[in-house]
């Protein structure tokens, strides 16, 4: 499903110095790569596996402001009007288009709950509006059912993952940025309590400044410099279908299935409301962190205990940086796709959309998808590690915010004023933000003990 390394990105020059080193290449760290270029900044992204292979190419492709987190609007915003000059900006085919999204209401509840959020986004002048049952109906011609309403918002958008994030890389490439892939970052080095180097499995570079846009890796890198980075990771599975007519331009999302036209002229299905939440080792450890969330998505959440427990307790924890990392035994996070789910899907799409019922499936993927407690994104340099900045934990927005995200990130470390508000994005908001001796690694819970050895 995901392509090879490119060849640019296989630099065998580790560069001794940099100012910025950036860890990670999705599509929030390739962003803020691309950034740091424009101003002027020497910049290095180390990725250990692939641009893009993991969440960054795994996503739906919807970019929106539409059902936002009303600390991620004026973010949502600022994307948007960087994704429609996209194509221009980095010289490629990133797939954006400005297609419209529509978000389907099948009771009251949810019109309330839509026209609650809208007030919100009117004071971001946001073109949002609520359609009723006929207006539905002209717009998702083909519709088996009638609908209660829907939330339209007419200028979001969709873009093609697996183009765009490579397409931004490299232009940040031309632009003097250095890109590595599979050159993975084993940790930091500090001097007078603050960065000072990155040790790579390749080499150090010096530099002042580091961020972190390690996706669901974040949390482990952070463990092993002291830092309690509260984050998990959910499962997401999605399919892509071969060319096919009759269904609608418009990306659409129900309570249980969403689609969005893709520019071979299929469709990404998936299963809205129905992620896989594996129980790991840290779900023990950030139980009281995420109950709130756990409590309100109970519904939309299904927890599952297997493999990928023992997986993650064999993980070391902390690690010295003159031998190899967790980062170089696993290059690809690439689980597999479940199968109930994405055929819960299909029948659920199939029986409100019967264009899609003779559709042909040409792909399925899985992707980890990192998640805060409040599912807002770290976006913020961390005060108990000066030069050290967190870039993390989108919670499953972070390719249609993903521009703005780099560009804020980038402009705070360049000290520059910041794009949006960044209070809302800060790591201190969390309540483990806090920094340990990192040498010194925290105890296993007796719990998480229990667990493992049944």
């Amino acid at each position: 499903m995901i392509s090879s390394v490119h060849p640019a990105f296989l630099a065998t020059d580790l560069p001794a110095r940099a100012d910025v080193v950036v860890v990670g290449g999705g599509i929030v760290g390739v962003s803020a790569a691309l950034h740091l270029a424009k101003k002027g900044i020497s910049v290095a992204l180390c990725e250990k596996g692939r641009i893009a292979g993991e969440q960054s190419s795994r996503n739906w492709g919807w970019c929106r402001t539409m059902g936002r987190d009303p600390a991620e609007i004026p973010l949502s915003i600022e994307s948007l009007r960087m994704w429609a000059a996209m194509n221009l900006e980095v010289g490629a085919e990133t797939g954006f288009r400005n297609s419209g999204i529509v978000y389907l209401c099948e009771t009251q509840k949810d019109l309330d709950e839509r026209e609650a959020w809208l007030a919100h986004a009117r004071s971001y002048q946001v073109n949002s509006r609520l359609l009723g049952p006929a207006e539905v109906d002209r717009a998702l011609p083909g519709s088996a059912r009638r609908w209660m309403g829907a939330l339209f918002t007419p200028t979001d958008g969709r873009a093609e993952p697996q183009l765009a994030v490579p397409a931004m890389a490299e232009a940040a490439r031309r632009m003097g940025a250095t890109v590595m892939a599979s050159c993975a970052v084993r940790g930091l080095e500090t001097a007078a309590g603050a960065v000072s180097a990155v040790i790579t499995e390749k080499g150090r570079i010096s530099c002042s400044s580091v961020i972190l846009a390690g996706g669901a890796w974040s949390r482990l890198f952070c463990g092993n410099v002291g830092l309690d980075f509260p984050q998990l990771k959910v499962l997401g599975s999605v399919m892509r279908t071969a060319p096919l007519d009759g269904a609608p331009d418009y990306a659409v999302g129900a309570s249980n299935f969403a689609f969005r036209k893709r520019l071979d002229g299929g469709y990404t299905v998936a299963q809205r409301g129905a992620n896989i939440t594996p129980i790991v080792p840290d779900s023990f450890r950030l139980f009281f962190d995420f109950l709130p969330s756990l409590t309100k998505q109970w519904r939309e959440l299904r927890l599952r205990i297997g493999r990928r427990f023992i997986e993650e307790w064999n993980i070391p924890r902390t690690w010295p940086l003159d031998g190899p990392s967790p980062f170089e035994s696993v290059r690809v996070l690439d689980p597999q796709p479940v199968e109930t789910i994405l055929a819960e899907a299909r029948s659920n799409l199939t029986m409100s959309f019967p264009a899609f019922k003779d559709m042909t499936i040409a792909g399925r993927w899985a992707g980890l998808i990192d998640v805060t407690p409040d599912a807002v994104p770290v976006i913020s340099p961390v005060q108990a590690l000066p030069g050290f900045f967190l870039a993390s934990g989108f919670s499953g927005h972070g390719f249609g915010i993903g521009p703005a995200s780099g560009r804020l990130i980038a402009d705070l470390v360049a000290g520059d004023r910041p794009i949006v508000d960044p209070a809302p994005f800060r790591f201190e908001r969390l309540a483990r933000a806090s920094r340990r001796d990192p040498l010194r690694a925290p105890p296993v819970e007796a719990v998480s003990r229990q667990v493992h050895q049944a």
